[in-house]
């Protein structure tokens, strides 16, 4: 029920705020912009998301099906099956679902976001097949979804590129707060879930599995940071990225070789699902960017900034971070509104100024909830979110918190 009164709420408020500005302030096109943009968003989800992803889906579910059929998820989900048993205790040991998040986990940190969602949705799909009840989200599902909600990537490659674009001093400079912030979303996502399903998060095997992970990404932040020059930097993150995913395949194929199986057919058998993965998931999108676009255009955001802003300066406290606000409140509902609001900030303030480095922290802190919710649970007819939104949302606050704090540390 959550998201049927969100997604009634975004339309409902959206036409109460262009009223207003139409009634009050003569703003004679805000209705035009506002449906405008409906069919503007409408067309995207279909043209420029669930199109494209068909084709991606193909070759990626493919790719899964020889890597099945090689033993190689089995072999990734026995590895991993003692840490997520105890955060997924509802998936057996050996489901390969654990291989299938495993590998979406991975693509996710390493920015391969056109390998993450095919990996993504297949892993959902496995947790579906395992859900007694099928419309309403399981306890595993909303952990799965609610860590990728949080976004953890190592290296945010593509906007450190749009900052080069615009011309920053040291593009890379927001490397290391990115990866904070985004790492203290995750955490949160993980606590947040833990505590409403009960998981022990004391357990040796998850202490462990956390320390270590943190240990690791905190040695390669530090060897980064210490070692490697800006360039360098980059450099790294695209070859280490596309050389993990070529390996994939490659890996995949050779294991599928070796234990005699037609790697061909293998492929054609698992890609099939593709397309129909892609069709299925068109209405929830249309229904989601189109509810998205409506707050966007109708200067709700706008409105939130000001409210916030007449608050803290009534109150004595620092506003100098609202100005990348509206990147953090579009962040959760669209991941390419967000990055338009983040070009807008660093474009308006500056590049290399404290807003506008902030608003790049933002929008590497945390991945796009709404938008995730729509696309992961839509492709296999999940209806009850339960409180998968609630929770994603808690690791965006905690994330765009850590995004305030880690700028004002680097860059304040």
């Amino acid at each position: 029920m959550a998201l049927n009164y969100i997604w009634s709420g975004f339309f409902l408020v959206g036409f109460v705020a262009a009223l207003g500005q139409w009634l009050f302030l003569g703003d004679s096109e805000i209705f035009k912009r506002v449906v405008d943009g409906t069919f503007s968003s409408a067309k995207i989800a279909v043209m420029d998301i669930a199109l494209p992803l068909a084709g991606v889906m193909t070759l990626w579910l493919g790719i899964m099906n020889i890597g099945e059929r090689a033993g190689a998820v089995d072999l990734i989900a026995r590895v991993i099956a003692p840490f997520f048993a105890r955060i997924f205790p509802g998936v057996p040991r050996n489901h390969p679902a654990n291989g299938h998040m495993v590998m979406n986990f991975s693509a996710n940190m390493l920015g391969l976001d056109n390998a993450a969602t095919p990996f993504g949705l297949k892993a959902m799909e496995s947790l579906q097949s395992i859900n007694p009840n099928k419309d309403e989200a399981s306890d595993a599902q909303i952990m799965f979804l609610v860590l990728q909600t949080s976004g953890l990537t190592i290296i945010p490659l593509s906007i450190m590129a749009q900052r080069a674009i615009l011309g920053a001093k040291d593009p890379s400079d927001i490397f290391i707060p990115c990866l904070i912030a985004t790492f203290f979303s995750t955490l949160t996502a993980i606590i947040t879930v833990a505590l409403r399903q009960r998981i022990n998060l004391f357990d040796r095997v998850v202490v462990a599995w956390l320390g270590g992970t943190t240990a690791v990404i905190g040695g390669g932040v530090w060897y980064l940071a210490n070692f490697l020059t800006k360039p360098e930097i980059e450099l790294f993150s695209k070859i280490t990225s596309n050389l993990v995913l070529f390996s994939i395949i490659a890996v995949f194929i050779a294991g599928a070789l070796r234990k005699r199986v037609n790697v061909y057919e293998a492929f054609i058998e698992g890609a099939k699902g593709g397309i129909q993965t892609s069709l299925t998931i068109i209405p929830y999108l249309v229904g989601m960017l189109v509810a998205i676009s409506v707050i966007r255009n109708s200067g709700v955001l706008g409105m939130i900034v000001g409210a916030v802003d007449w608050v803290l300066i009534n109150l004595g406290i620092n506003n100098d971070w609202t100005g990348a606000l509206p990147t953090a409140l579009m962040k959760p509902l669209s991941g390419s509104g967000s990055k338009a609001m983040m070009i807008d900030t660093m474009t308006t303030y500056g590049v290399d100024s404290f807003v506008g480095r902030l608003s790049a922290i933002m929008q590497g802190a945390a991945d796009t909830t709404f938008y995730i919710i729509a696309l992961y649970f839509g492709s296999v007819g999940i209806r009850k979110t339960r409180y998968a939104i609630s929770a994603g949302l808690i690791a965006d606050v905690a994330g765009v918190v850590a995004a305030i704090f880690v700028a004002y540390l680097f860059f304040g």
